[in-house]
C-alpha cells in the first residue's frame, strides 16, 4: 500500500514533469527565442529599398553563412530559435518567413569572424551551438525514458523506482537549463563578433522563457518522486523492523 502522501506527491510530481515537458516541446519547435526590432524610422527607410526583395529571396532559397543571415535578420526584425531563423517580410503585408536549420548546419563549424572560414574555428561557439542542439532532446529523452519507469512502477504496484525516475527529471531539469545557458552565451559571443547596427534592439523572445520555466518545473517533479521514494523506504524499513520484533 502507498501513503496518501506519497500518492499526492507522485500525483503533483506527474503533472509537474508533464507541464515542462510540453513547455519545453513547444520551445524547441518554435523560433522565438531571440528577436530583433530595428527602430520605426529606420526600419521603414530599410524597406523602402529595393534591394529588400533580394535579400528575402537569398534568406529564403539561398545557401548562406551565418555573417549573411544574421545581417538579413538584423535589417529585416529577424527571429532565431533552436531550428528555424525567420524575418519579417512586406507582401504586402508584414508576414514571417522561417527557413529551418538542416542538420548539418547545426554540426556546422562557428568560426571567429563569422562566415570568414579563414579567421578559424572559434570551438567555443562551435560547441555551444551543438549542445544548445542536443541538450534539449536528451532531456525530453530522458523524461521518456522517466516515465517509462514509472509504469514499469505503478505495474510492480512499487514506489522504489520512483527514486530512478527523480534522477532522471532532475538531469533532465539541468539539460533544460543548459540549453538556455548555451543558447544565451552563444548569442552574446556571436554579438561580439558581429554586433549588430546600433539601430537594431535584441530581445529575448518567449520560447526561450518556456525552456526555462521547463527546467525548474522538472527539478521540482524531481524533488516530489526523490521524497516520495526515500520516505517510502524508510517506512517500510521501520515497517519490517516493527514486523520482526
Amino acid at each position: 500500500m502507498v501513503d496518501n502522501r506519497y500518492a499526492t506527491a507522485l500525483v503533483i510530481g506527474s503533472v509537474l514533469s508533464l507541464l515542462a515537458t510540453v513547455y519545453l516541446s513547444v520551445a524547441v519547435g518554435t523560433q522565438n527565442w531571440y528577436q530583433y526590432r530595428m527602430v520605426p524610422a529606420t526600419n521603414s527607410n530599410a524597406n523602402s529599398n529595393g534591394n529588400t526583395s533580394e535579400l528575402v529571396k537569398e534568406f529564403i532559397h539561398g545557401d548562406l553563412d551565418e555573417k549573411a543571415y544574421s545581417d538579413t535578420m538584423f535589417l529585416l526584425n529577424g527571429t532565431l530559435g533552436l531550428w528555424w531563423r525567420c524575418i519579417m517580410v512586406p507582401n504586402p503585408k508584414m508576414a514571417s518567413q522561417c527557413v529551418s536549420f538542416t542538420l548539418p548546419q547545426q554540426f556546422a563549424s562557428k568560426y571567429k569572424e563569422p562566415g570568414n572560414e579563414k579567421s578559424g574555428e572559434d570551438l567555443l561557439r562551435t560547441y555551444m551551438w551543438r549542445c544548445q542542439f542536443l541538450l534539449p532532446l536528451v532531456s525530453l529523452a530522458l523524461v521518456f525514458l522517466s516515465s517509462l519507469v514509472g509504469v514499469c512502477a505503478c505495474l510492480c504496484r512499487s514506489v522504489t523506482p520512483t527514486l530512478g525516475v527523480g534522477v532522471l527529471h532532475l538531469l533532465a531539469g539541468l539539460c533544460s537549463l543548459g540549453t538556455v545557458c548555451c543558447f544565451l552565451a552563444g548569442v552574446d559571443l556571436l554579438h561580439r563578433s558581429a554586433s549588430p547596427p546600433e539601430a537594431v534592439d535584441g530581445a529575448l523572445g518567449w520560447s526561450l522563457y518556456l525552456a526555462l520555466i521547463s527546467s525548474p518545473l522538472q527539478m521540482m517533479a524531481a524533488a516530489l518522486f526523490l521524497w516520495a521514494a526515500r520516505s517510502h523506504r524508510k517506512s517500510y524499513t521501520r515497517m519490517t523492523a516493527y514486523r520482526v520484533a
